[in-house]
């Protein structure tokens, strides 16, 4: 008659699961490490999905739709009419990263730097002396696109941000850690060397230096950084973590475990009984904001669209009012050395399968969508029948924090939503931590909801 969540190590022992578990994160792997801002996520998933006969135009039974370069939108048609509701999955593409300002470029003490304006609920510290690569895209005047990509490969350079020596630090350390570490000093390190046509008189002989190698190589002036989008992030690939490598450690698993895994599923199906939707977002983490973010009305006019393409007589608000939707993002999992932030009975662990998370919100469920107990009753149904590991949790303690995702923007449509994704430790570091069991289980039970 109790409860306890199911390990999933020991439901999947099997060598079929193995073989598929092992094969799903070798990929996610590098889909992790290729992934690193959210143009580059949507890029990757549209050749994908193209590939697998998505194509543009929403009179097609399987259709895709890009908005800004950061956000898609996709779709594959149903049985059973629309005013019956469609299946949503919605994920997130963005992840706390260090944005370039739009002058960045400076000189101090024989070193050229760049100022940085943080993306994010970053803690700052965290991204002091480690390497990191500049991703992004500069826009030309003319309207030609630049892309920029350096600290990946093992012959670029890696750029970083310098840490106070602790010889010196003393004042520092006693001060709080919201104070100690100030934005407007994560500033990253450039190069070093002078132009080599500058003369003792040039005020910034090696800011000069760098803008010559980036005029160089892509053809670019410090005009034209007013117009890019240039993110410093953590340098290097995705790694599987300990000895029985059953951990994968890396960047942007917030929200990209939820996007590749979501993905996976989407793909996985043919001719389904409900239409199907996978949408994909960017802003997430600055509270869904602008054009592209989940407040936006890409997802409302989109739907339209299908609607009016493939069952007119239908409104809506019918549509939505019937529809079922996953949130599918990422939870805090218990850490290990920090338990005390957490409520055990109401914890994730890793590895224990995706976790739903009825409410989100801070002190008191404010901001939050709290899912309907009908809505977790069908979708703990699903799970069980198929046999998935599930759990479900809070974030964290009640007074202690608390945080937010798109499930409230699209609550707001009349739709049954939930916040559903696997369990990770140090959510927002640089380096976060999911267990390869969590993801091959969230695919699994992204299947299942897609399915039913």
């Amino acid at each position: 008659m109790e409860f306890e969540p199911k390990n999933c190590w020991h439901v999947y022992k099997s060598k079929k699961h193995k073989a598929a578990m092992d094969k799903l994160a070798a990929e996610y792997v590098d889909f992790l490490s290729l992934c690193k801002t959210e143009r580059e996520t949507i890029d990757w998933l549209v050749r994908r999905a193209a590939f697998r006969g998505f194509e543009n135009g929403f009179s097609q039974d399987k259709f895709l739709k890009v908005h800004k370069g950061k956000s898609v939108i996709m779709a594959r048609k149903g049985k059973k009419p629309l005013a019956q509701g469609i299946r949503i999955l919605g994920a997130h593409a963005d992840t706390p990263r260090l944005d370039l300002k739009q002058r960045p470029l400076y000189e101090e003490c024989q070193v050229s730097l760049a100022k940085t304006h943080y993306y994010g609920g970053i803690r700052k510290h965290q991204w002091f002396a480690r390497p990191l690569a500049l991703h992004g895209v500069v826009i030309r005047t003319d309207g030609s696109r630049v892309e920029i990509r350096i600290g990946e490969d093992p012959g670029d350079p890696v750029f970083t941000v310098a840490d106070l020596l602790p010889h010196l630090a003393y004042k520092q350390i006693e001060q709080k850690l919201s104070e100690a570490f100030e934005a407007e000093k994560l500033n990253v390190v450039l190069g070093h060397i002078p132009l080599a046509t500058s003369a003792e008189k040039d005020k910034s002989p090696v800011k000069l230096g760098v803008l010559n190698i980036l005029n160089k190589r892509f053809g670019i002036i410090e005009e034209d950084l007013y117009s890019a989008e240039i993110q410093a992030v953590p340098a290097g690939p995705a790694r599987y973590i300990g000895f029985d490598q059953g951990l994968i450690g890396g960047y942007g698993h917030d929200d990209r475990a939820c996007t590749f895994a979501g993905f996976e599923a989407f793909l996985k199906q043919n001719r389904p009984e409900y239409t199907q939707v996978l949408i994909v977002w960017d802003k997430e983490e600055i509270g869904s904001e602008g054009s592209s973010g989940a407040k936006s009305l890409f997802l409302e006019y989109s739907l339209e669209d299908m609607i009016e393409s493939w069952e007119p007589v239908t409104k809506l608000r019918t549509m939505f009012e019937n529809t079922r939707a996953i949130s599918a993002d990422v939870h805090a999992a218990m850490d290990p050395d920090y338990q005390e932030v957490h409520e055990k009975l109401n914890a994730s662990l890793l590895g224990h399968g995706p976790v739903f998370c009825k409410f989100t919100g801070h002190r008191g469920k404010v901001g939050a969508n709290d899912a309907h107990a009908e809505y977790v009753g069908w979708l703990r149904s699903i799970l069980n029948k198929a046999g998935i590991p599930w759990q479900m949790a809070e974030t964290g303690k009640v007074d202690l924090g608390g945080g937010g995702t798109v499930a409230k923007f699209l609550a707001v449509y009349g739709m049954d939503i939930i916040d559903f994704g696997p369990g990770v430790l140090g959510m927002h570091s640089p380096f976060e931590i999911c267990s390869k069991a969590d993801i091959y289980a969230s695919f699994l039970a992204y299947e299942q909801f897609f399915r039913n």
